[in-house]
């Protein structure tokens, strides 16, 4: 069992993000099946197209921002609720002049990240 505040927990910089912080809220050594991360994005900011061997289920905490899932683009807001298969293309681009933050499950199971050549 864990409990902890989110003040008590590192941030980490994404490094192929833009201004693009993360948290990792649960991991693997904590959760037997899955990893919760807590993901913060500034105005301006985003990710780039990637592939995970991994399924992603993500729920907006604030701001907004549009997502690239596939062939589609969904522009998203707080209480907004996302899943991505694994191994589908998809990237963020946050929007407005608010942080988009969401909380991002993963299994624990092996990932590879792969950056799209876009």
């Amino acid at each position: 069992m864990s409990v902890k505040n989110l003040d008590s927990i590192n941030s980490e910089e994404v490094k192929a993000g833009k201004g693009t912080i993360r948290k990792i809220l649960i991991g693997p050594d904590e959760g037997p099946n899955f990893a919760m991360r807590r993901f913060s994005i500034a105005p301006g900011g985003g990710i780039p197209a990637h592939t995970n061997k991994v399924e992603h289920e993500q729920y907006v905490l604030s701001g907004s921002a549009r997502i690239g899932i596939g062939k589609q683009v969904h522009t998203v807001k707080k209480d907004d609720v996302v899943f991505i298969p694994a191994g589908i293309e998809h990237w963020y681009e946050a929007l407005g002049d608010e942080d988009f933050e969401f909380i991002c499950v993963v299994p624990n199971k092996e990932d590879e990240i792969k950056l799209s050549d876009k």
